[in-house]
């Protein structure tokens, strides 16, 4: 097998590794890029090629981690990761660790880690690395890693629901919150929804949005049942889609550029949270991205004819 071959049989796991710690989907293309590049400069053969190129994406996303992380503390309004529709790597043996791990609610959790805590944590935790391939990944010890792991492990634990709800549970659920929503149903969104639900928007200053952050079921449902038939009327429409790992929907405008991604979060029943991701930077990846502020001013003049 000559180096293409072996780069592209790994590349879904290393795109995989990148995004967990970058929370990103263009910064872990850029991420793989470069480990491609390295890896063909490289005038040696690795005893591992699989250890020498996670090892080598690691490093890059932990650099560009540290940097990032300045941008997203002067980031407008909360900041969410790059909505992820479609999981490359799959490995049977560890589907479930994999499809927790994307959740919009466990990369949350990844950002309160430091750098070398998150990529240990995914390496180790996530992907089941041995130590010594982890130790050498991030360029701690065996020893220092494992203490890496036990602290990480427990930010992520402390911070995790207790009860999450099955995925066929989830996806019906999601297919009345929709449907609901799409009828202006109020009283059954209001049923769907967890008293203390939280609805969140990250526009990051660059597209309008109804709210940043709304919480309780009356508030949240009132909110959303009111203002998505309005949205009907100038054709904005949404698809349902699992968004990493998750039920939620793209919603685009009448040429079918994407508008935003939105991102149900369900637990006992109920949903407890629903983000909004509508910065139009982080959109590009799911297709050509609809003009946000056009649409509100469409969306305005159409709310003026009606009355």
């Amino acid at each position: 097998m000559d180096k293409v071959e072996e780069f592209e049989e790994l590349r879904p796991l290393l795109f995989s590794i990148a995004y967990r710690i970058l929370g990103s989907v263009g910064e872990a293309e850029d991420a793989v890029q470069e480990t491609w590049l390295r890896f063909d400069r490289s005038t040696t053969r690795p005893e591992s090629t699989k250890a020498y190129l996670s090892a080598v994406v690691t490093r890059i996303s932990i650099d560009v981690l540290r940097s990032a992380r300045v941008r997203r503390e002067e980031y407008v309004g909360p900041w969410f990761p790059e909505p992820l529709l479609e999981d490359p790597y799959q490995d049977p043996g560890r589907s479930a660790e994999l499809a927790d791990s994307v959740s919009m609610a466990a990369l949350l959790l990844l950002e309160r880690l430091s750098p070398l805590e998150r990529a240990v944590f995914v390496l180790r935790e996530v992907f089941a690395f041995g130590f010594d391939d982890v130790a050498a990944a991030v360029g701690r010890s065996e020893a220092a890693c494992r203490q890496l792991a036990v602290r990480a492990r427990q930010h992520m634990q402390d911070g995790r629901p207790r009860f999450a709800a099955d995925r066929q549970r989830r996806q019906e659920l999601a297919t009345r919150f929709f449907d609901a929503l799409q009828n202006g149903d109020v009283g059954g969104l209001q049923d769907l929804l967890a008293a203390d639900v939280q609805l969140v928007g990250d526009g990051g200053g660059k597209a309008p949005q109804l709210a940043r952050t709304v919480v309780g079921a009356e508030k949240v449902a009132r909110l959303l049942g009111t203002a998505f038939p309005p949205l009907l009327r100038i054709e904005v429409t949404f698809e349902p889609r699992e968004i990493n790992g998750q039920p939620g929907a793209v919603f685009r405008d009448r040429h079918g550029k994407v508008l935003n991604a939105l991102v149900l979060d369900v637990l006992d029943d109920k949903v407890q949270a629903i983000r909004g991701v509508l910065n139009p930077d982080k959109l590009g990846h799911l297709g050509p991205v609809a003009d946000a502020w056009a649409v509100n001013q469409e969306l305005r003049q159409s709310r003026r004819q009606a009355r």
